[in-house]
């Protein structure tokens, strides 16, 4: 039987779920020997009590929109959203993003080609609520509500116009966390329109009005790292603790000594790197350390607050918050009075510390800033510094473009310079470069996990990442042939390796993944000893 589709008016009926999770039968298939992953998705169903409480259009629940207990509680969160979303409509209070998200409201031709451009709306089989479009044509309904009917709608609508309920807001509050805000619609749009920027203006409104985001994104990282210093919680002290075992480490692993300068005033280069790596990944701040002291660079890390710790979480749901946190990232360099701030293997952290922060910074914080990947195509390609043996890497390779890095700011050819000089049997993924999918993980999602959200993004927003990896090795199926994923995103990373374990393509298929400085660290010819552990997770 054919289901009548979807449109935006449905986010206000009393069905629970605009889609169930049986629906879900057409999904990107994948190849041999992962078949046993197509058809039905293998999320648990909710709790009765998570079904009960929150907003649902999926079965699935990422953050979790409670009911209100009575009509008047009802009435009340209609009006402070539609307060909320006048307030996104206000120069004065919205003044970064009003003109893009404007002429994007109000010019969109419903033409769809941004449809198939979305890697979530492929691979959930063309499911309706996950068109790129859908968040934006509920949110221009709301508008046309709020201007012709007032802030205290909670009746039916005329025409296309949803219904102004606690359902219908909900549903759009869990909406705004199915879209990586990876922004391959907007380039895929023959007009500009960013349905990226509006789902992150909805998510927006929700923080600042409601108080209400993912705790993974707010209270246990940009809140966490305005107070103690970074998103893992890690403090000054606990930084040197780890940087002195790092260094240890990588004297052990390399024979070489490698000793990683903190608080050096006047350096040419602050490395921010995102903290998560000296935790999760201690290899990659071990191996920018290793390659940065044979080239002979100067540079520094720094133990200020937020100074070691490039996250900036507020990005995707909150300006206030990204603010906070730019503006220390930057106030830390001029303190050290270093000439420019190298940003680490961290999408996310890219956007931060460039493009956005650019809105907000004054003269005054305004240092330069340069990404690690256009340093190391430098220092690997360039300079003559590094003297490197790409047979060290003989294995094949292939490099995942984080969209923040890539798509975003342009940051194409630098990182295949160096992994082309580095990796004699580079093979790339189709699409690649602009054209890319996401991981999966964007926006925060690889760091999010309440309730059964995991589970759908790592057989919904990362599927089609993961047949692009299978496709791009597809040469060498062995298992016993050791592939090297590069990812030069630490959230990326997190997804990458959450998808190789659901799909245990690791077993199946020898896929590893790693950092891109990890593969020039391998790659230098006077090492002692490699650089890579193929026995441990990159």
């Amino acid at each position: 039987m054919t289901r009548r589709p979807i449109t935006p008016r449905d986010l206000g009926r009393r069905h629970p779920d605009l889609l169930t999770t049986g629906e879900l039968q057409e999904r990107l298939r994948l190849p041999p020997p992962y078949e046993d992953f197509n058809g039905s998705p293998p999320w648990a169903p909710l709790s009765d009590d998570a079904r009960e409480r929150f907003a649902q259009v999926d079965g699935v629940l990422a953050l979790g929109f409670p009911q209100p207990a009575t009509p008047a509680e009802e009435e009340a969160l209609v009006e402070r959203f539609l307060t909320g979303l006048r307030r996104l409509l206000s120069a004065d209070d919205n003044w970064a993003f009003l003109q893009p998200l404007q002429l994007s409201l109000e010019h969109c031709a419903r033409c769809l080609s941004c449809s198939d451009a979305c890697p979530i709306f492929t691979a959930s089989g063309g499911e309706e609520i996950y068109r790129p479009n859908f968040r934006a044509e509920a949110l221009r309904a709301f508008v046309a509500a709020s201007r012709r009917r007032g802030p205290a709608v909670l009746r039916r609508l005329a025409g296309r116009d949803v219904p102004v309920n606690w359902r219908s807001i909900g549903r759009l509050a869990e909406l705004a966390y199915r879209c990586t805000l990876c922004r391959r619609c907007a380039q895929a749009c023959p007009i500009g329109v960013d349905n990226g920027l509006i789902t992150h203006e909805i998510r927006k409104l929700f923080s600042q009005e409601f108080g209400l985001a993912p705790a993974e994104l707010h209270r246990d990282g940009s809140a966490l790292q305005l107070r103690v210093g970074s998103t893992t919680g890690m403090g000054p002290a606990a930084l040197r603790d780890a940087v002195e075992f790092i260094d240890d480490e990588m004297t052990e692993k390399t024979g070489w000594p490698v000793a990683t300068p903190i608080d050096q005033a006047g350096a040419d280069i602050l490395v921010v790197h995102n903290a998560g790596e000296f935790v999760a990944w201690p290899e990659n701040p071990g191996a920018t350390a290793v390659v940065l002291n044979a080239a002979g660079v100067s540079w520094t890390l720094s133990s200020e607050l937020l100074g070691y710790d490039a996250v900036n979480y507020g990005l995707w749901y909150d300006d206030a918050q990204f603010a906070r946190v730019a503006l220390r990232h930057a106030q830390v360099a001029k303190k050290l009075g270093v000439k420019k701030i190298v940003i680490a293997e961290c999408g996310h952290a890219h956007k931060a510390l460039t493009v956005v922060a650019d809105r907000i910074f004054g003269v005054e914080y305004d240092v330069p800033r340069e990404s690690i990947l256009t340093l190391l195509a430098d220092l690997v390609c360039d300079s003559g510094r590094l003297k490197l043996d790409p047979a060290r890497n003989d294995f094949p390779v292939t490099l995942h473009d984080p969209c923040n890095i890539v798509r975003l700011m342009g940051i194409v050819e630098p990182q295949r310079r160096v992994v082309r000089a580095v990796c004699p049997d580079f093979r790339e993924m189709a699409p690649h470069g602009v054209d890319n999918y996401c991981c999966g993980g964007g926006s925060g999602f690889a760091i999010m996990s309440p309730h059964n959200f995991a589970d759908w993004r790592l057989s919904v927003a990362g599927r089609m990442k993961l047949k692009q990896v299978l496709e791009a090795f597809a040469d060498r199926p062995d298992p016993a042939v050791r592939k090297y994923l590069c990812a030069p995103c630490s959230n990326c990373k997190g997804q990458l390796r959450d998808l190789l374990a659901f799909y245990h393509a690791t077993e199946r298929s020898g896929i590893h993944y790693g950092g891109l400085v990890e593969l020039v660290a391998n790659a230098l010819a006077d090492l002692p000893r490699p650089f890579l552990e193929w026995n441990a997770a990159f």
